[in-house]
């Protein structure tokens, strides 16, 4: 009977993901990524701050402070935002930076992972504000259709 490392092990599993399993990890991360405020959240950390002229957040990666975030994403709670911000540091696809100044300051920025999911939620998000009226009009017609 062949035994099999642990390395083997993990190896055999990663390959045996399926997001259409109840218990595969990567349904869990699907969920997480599928929150609003992660998109938000790292389309915001992916642009150079220039989204308040470009919707797409287009621009250069990076640090911005938690005060900065919490300015940008209009209605997140302090404690959604700072839920997220932790999930999203646990799954390495952010970076949390702490200075010792008075008051501290902390910034948060895209670790490579991060950086390599960017464009994709950056393109969720860029694709629901340019079809939002298409979707809008849907939603009027399916309502009147089940109303009626």
């Amino acid at each position: 009977m062949a035994t099999t490392t642990a390395t083997q092990k993990k190896t055999q599993a990663k390959a045996e993901y399926d997001a259409f399993l109840a218990g595969c990890p990567s349904r869990k991360l699907l969920d997480r990524l599928s929150d609003k405020w992660v998109a938000l959240i790292l389309s915001a950390l992916g642009s150079d701050g220039s989204h308040q002229v470009d919707i797409n957040c287009a621009g250069t990666p990076r640090a911005m402070r938690y005060s900065e975030l919490s300015r940008l994403l209009a209605g997140v709670s302090q404690k959604m935002l700072t839920q997220t911000l932790r999930a999203l540091e646990r799954d390495g696809l952010i970076s949390r930076t702490v200075t010792p100044t008075v008051p501290v300051t902390v910034s948060y920025e895209l670790t490579e992972l991060g950086l390599s999911l960017h464009e994709l939620m950056r393109g969720l998000k860029s694709w629901a504000q340019t079809h939002m009226d298409e979707v809008l009009a849907h939603r009027e017609t399916y309502d009147q259709r089940t109303t009626a």
